[in-house]
Order: structure tokens, then sequence, then C-alpha cells
């Protein structure tokens, strides 16, 4: 029981390293939010696009990571979008709180064959904590507190990402880098957080619609992410499945699969996921199921997602317009 225990110590310590500036993504790009993976797609769309997530990872482990984020993104005159994000992250004793501010551009390569490119940009802020209040000395006697350790340690960082985003027709390819500048370490808080953020993402994907069946759209997407630090890496396999009606609401489901690359028949995540949009409000709803080793003491990871698009405003540039139906 011991050597689980520090186990799990171990994975809920390091997740809180690389989880810095890097907050985790499960599924809430595939809740029509493609904005939460890549700058690039600020402004595709016909509206001012609105979504609150709320991810609860590891539910029944004491302190494991939870997270609330906010996206918003709209467009801005016909070729060009602007997106803002905002995010409160905690992890056992260690909470961030930031923000995203992104630009993004549109073009078109191929009027006739509709072959669109893009390219975003985002400047990143983000706040760290560590709060002392909860430290012991692990004996559960006083005193509780280290003695050299008297205030919260917190500490702030600016960053960047770019990303470069190719549409043809129903197919979509996105490439990202996140956090391109190294880190200024701190010395005041721990001596071997990680200089090197840097991490690469892929999201790629196409939308089949049948001749047959115009109001059902089929989805099945990658999305790839590696770090450089250590070069390990995961991806995720996703499908899905939305049906339209005469209003152009619609429901949709839909499965996901999170592998490391070097492990691919042992899954970290498996879970369904599903929801609806109705008029100017949508809702989505995921359930990942961890298949680790961590099985056997968490339920598994939540996501719920809201949101709201307002202001309809059709563009004059296809570029600009939304993949889905």
């Amino acid at each position: 029981m011991q050597k689980i225990l520090i186990y799990l110590l171990l994975i809920t310590t390091t997740y809180s390293y690389c989880q810095e500036l890097n907050l985790p993504v499960f599924t809430q790009q595939l809740a029509d939010n493609d904005f939460v993976v890549s700058p690039t797609y600020a402004g595709i769309g016909d509206n001012l696009k609105i979504r609150a997530n709320g991810l609860t990872q590891w539910v029944g482990i004491k302190d494991a990571p939870d997270n609330q984020s906010l996206y918003a993104d709209f467009r801005i005159a016909d070729r060009s979008g602007v997106g803002v994000s905002f995010y409160n992250d905690r992890n056992g004793n260690t909470m961030q709180m930031g923000a995203k501010f992104s630009f993004a551009h549109h073009i078109i390569l191929d009027y006739y064959s509709k072959q669109y490119l893009s390219f975003g940009i985002s400047y990143n802020f983000n706040n760290i904590k560590f709060d002392i209040s909860k430290f012991n000395n692990g004996t559960g006697q006083p005193p509780f507190s280290d003695p050299g350790v008297t205030d919260d340690r917190r500490n702030s960082n600016n960053n960047f990402d770019a990303g470069i985003l190719y549409r043809n027709k129903g197919f979509y390819f996105s490439f990202n880098a996140n956090n391109i500048l190294e880190k200024q370490l701190n010395e005041l808080l721990v001596q071997n957080e990680p200089q090197l953020l840097l991490n690469y993402q892929i999201y790629s994907g196409y939308i089949f619609r049948s001749p047959n069946r115009k109001d059902v759209e089929l989805e099945p997407s990658v999305y790839y992410q590696m770090f450089s630090s250590d070069k390990r890496s995961s991806t995720d396999v996703n499908f899905k499945y939305r049906k339209f009606n005469r209003n152009e609401d619609y429901i949709w489901a839909g499965i996901s699969y999170r592998f490391l690359n070097d492990q691919f028949f042992k899954p970290l995540n498996l879970g369904p996921m599903a929801g609806f949009k109705k008029s100017n409000f949508y809702f989505g709803y995921a359930y990942q199921i961890t298949m680790n080793d961590l099985s056997g003491y968490n339920s598994g990871t939540h996501v719920v997602t809201i949101g709201f698009d307002f202001l309809r405003g059709i563009s004059n540039c296809p570029c600009t317009q939304s993949p889905v139906h």
C-alpha cells in the first residue's frame, strides 16, 4: 500500500510540473470549440462564440487537478478573428490563473476547391502560486509547516503560441507550437521546475456529409501532443456524430481514446461524450474513464461545457465559414 501511495504522489507531483502553462486538453475542443487547441481558429464561424468548461480530473483522489476555463472568439472584418481565454486551475497546493489573447488571419488558397490557410498567434500570461497553508511535516504533529517557508510562493510568466491551419472542404489540419519562450526560473519556488515548456500539437480531422442524409455529419479526428523537455507524447483518436433538424439545431455523440505513443494498446483514457445545440445555447458533457494504474483510486474525469453563440453575421469571405453544417 505504501508503494502505491508513493506512486500516486509521484504521478501527481510530475503532473503539476508539466501542467504549468499547459492546461489539460481532454475533449474540450470536440465541444465545437477548436479554438481550445489553436489560435488559428479565432474568427471562423458566423457568431461570437463563448464556451465555458469545467473539468474535474481523477474524481475520488484528494487534491486532484480541477480546472475552469472560459473561451470567446469572434471575427473582425472579413478575414481576421480575435479570441481570449481565461483559466483557473488547481492541483493540490498548486494554483494557476492566466489568460490568452489571440489573433488569426485567414486567406483563400483556391476559391473553387475551397482551400484555405490560417495563421494565428497568442500572447499568454500565467500566474502560479504554491499555497503553504496546508503544508505539514508528514507526521500529523506540530510543527506542520516548513520553518524555512514563511509565505505563499508565486511567480508570473509570459509566453507566446503560434500556429497554422490548412482546410480543404471538410478536411482540416493544424499545427501549433505552445510556449515558445524559455521560462524564467524563480529560485524561490521549486529547484527542479522545468525551464523548457515548449510543446507541439497537431489536430486534424474530416467532416463527412452523406449525399443521402443531409442532416447527418460524421467527424473522425486526431489530436497529438509532444513535449520538447522530455520528448513524451500522446495521441487522442476521436469520433463524433451530429444529427441536425430543420432549424439547424443538432444533437451529437462521440467517443475518445487517448494513449501514450509508445503504448498504443495501453490507453490512458477512454470515454463517451454527448451534447446538443439549441438555438444559441450549447451544452456538452464528456466522461473519461481512467485506464492506467490510477483506475482503482478514482472514478474518471468529468468535463462539462456550456456555450452561447451571439451576434450572427455572415462574412463575405468563405475562408471564415464554419465547416460544421
